[in-house]
């Protein structure tokens, strides 16, 4: 019905079918649509129609509307909806999703919202809850197959058929004992291959990838990418199966990951997006910016500091921002090489110091070539031999500085477990600058008889 035509096409289709009460109408185009493409349809529809377009909805559909839209309109949409309804949503829901939505909430609202849910449904959601944030505990969901040990493959193709529009995923099924510990899995692809009177713990893998409940989620998704696998087992310390975590999980956690990571190296603080407003995204800047000033005065009182050398041989202002510059920029490539690196690998000694040899001979390289080129650029533009070693020198040394400080300083930071984001791009810059600066300076005047 809805093959070849645009969005804004079924935007006019859904307007029509909510204006003339044609719910069967509505209906077959929502079959038609992804939950993504339904969650932009509601955002993009006329306000006056977004009611009765929630009331048409399915229940599932509306769950899956709710997953895919922000934290805002999330509470809208529940507010819009009954609390019969609501309840009937809440359960379908993915239990880690749901726990998210009700970190946000008064405990008044969280109360009334669970009341209305399945108690079994409510009680799960309460669990993954008590979990620390940013762990698996919270990403996990309980929407999975697993399967005995003696179980057949006929007995477990039975049992996934059963729960397959249950599961979140159907890739894997896990196989625990009589205490529900994990002992195994079995891929479905195992089972189509199987003979339907073969026994599970003899086509099962039992050396089994998994994760504690309170592993940090990062490290999940460090597992889950490195053994390209679609679900990971959660697991609690006596190894009794839990939960899982989904890679449409993990997809999420790297995006959030990403995304403050950039805030930080940007200094921008907590999240800013195209919908906060002018007045909370200043005050969420400042904070870094007024700690950036304070530091940039250091900056200040070193050229005050060589104000004689500079009222002497005034050529060395021309340098100055090129120098201050490029040493900060430098310091800020090596920055995000080292908080990629740190998010996608084993981090040891061994491997620490062949980033650090690795940084210096990129400083080194980086500074001749840079150095030798400005020293030729200084001596043709003021035909002094002395002020182009000058200038060339400090580049040289103030790259290989800026370089070391961009690796160096996040890893200090991650040896003493904080997030070496933190060392932000105009934090590497504004120290680099008083590096740089010092350097400059240091050596103008050690030749500054030659320089006059």
């Amino acid at each position: 019905m809805i093959k070849n035509i645009t969005e804004d096409q079924i935007t006019l289709h859904i307007i029509k079918s909510l204006k003339e009460n044609k719910k069967k109408v509505f209906e077959d185009i929502m079959d038609e649509l992804q939950p993504y493409d339904i969650a932009q349809l509601y955002e993009n529809l006329p306000e006056k129609h977004k009611t009765r377009f929630l009331l048409y909805l399915k229940i599932d559909q509306l769950a899956d509307l709710i997953e895919e839209l922000n934290r805002e309109k999330q509470i809208e949409v529940l507010n819009k909806l009954g609390i019969e309804k609501t309840g009937k949503v809440l359960d379908l829901m993915d239990n880690d999703d749901l726990a998210s939505l009700l970190d946000d909430l008064s405990p008044e609202k969280i109360s009334g919202l669970l009341a209305g849910m399945k108690q079994e449904e409510s009680k799960i959601v309460q669990d993954i809850m008590k979990y620390p944030p940013e762990t698996a505990g919270r990403l996990m969901t309980n929407r999975f197959v697993w399967i005995r040990n003696y179980y057949t493959v006929k007995e477990a193709v039975e049992k996934l058929k059963v729960f397959a529009e249950f599961a979140e995923t159907i890739n894997y099924l896990y196989v625990v004992d009589q205490e529900r510990k994990l002992v195994g899995v079995v891929s479905y692809r195992d089972l189509l291959l199987a003979e339907p009177d073969e026994i599970i713990r003899n086509i099962m893998y039992e050396r089994v990838i998994s994760v504690n409940v309170t592993t940090d989620q990062e490290e999940v998704a460090r597992l889950i990418e490195r053994y390209d696998f679609l679900a990971m087992p959660v697991v609690n310390d006596e190894n009794i199966l839990i939960g899982i975590v989904t890679v449409d999980d993990i997809i999420d956690v790297f995006i959030k990951e990403a995304n403050e990571d950039i805030e930080k190296l940007s200094a921008s603080g907590k999240s800013i997006d195209f919908e906060t407003k002018a007045f909370i995204a200043a005050f969420r800047r400042l904070p870094w910016l007024i700690l950036l000033l304070f530091i940039g005065l250091v900056s200040g009182k070193i050229i005050s500091g060589f104000e004689e050398t500079l009222q002497k041989v005034v050529a060395l202002a021309f340098f100055m921002p090129m120098i201050a510059g490029m040493t900060g920029n430098t310091g800020t490539q090596s920055l995000a090489v080292v908080v990629r690196g740190l998010i996608s690998n084993d981090i040891n000694k061994k491997v620490i110091i062949r980033l650090i040899i690795r940084e210096l001979g990129v400083g080194f390289i980086i500074g001749i070539i840079c150095g030798v080129l400005i020293s030729l650029i200084a001596f043709i533009w003021q035909g002094n031999a002395i002020l182009g070693l000058v200038v060339g020198c400090s580049l040289f040394l103030t790259l290989i500085i800026g370089t070391l400080a961009g690796t160096i300083i996040p890893l200090i930071l991650y040896r003493f477990k904080i997030d070496p984001a933190v060392a932000s791009g105009p934090l590497i810059t504004t120290l680099n600058d008083i590096f740089s600066l010092s350097t400059y300076f240091g050596l103008a005047s050690m030749f500054i008889n030659h320089l006059l």
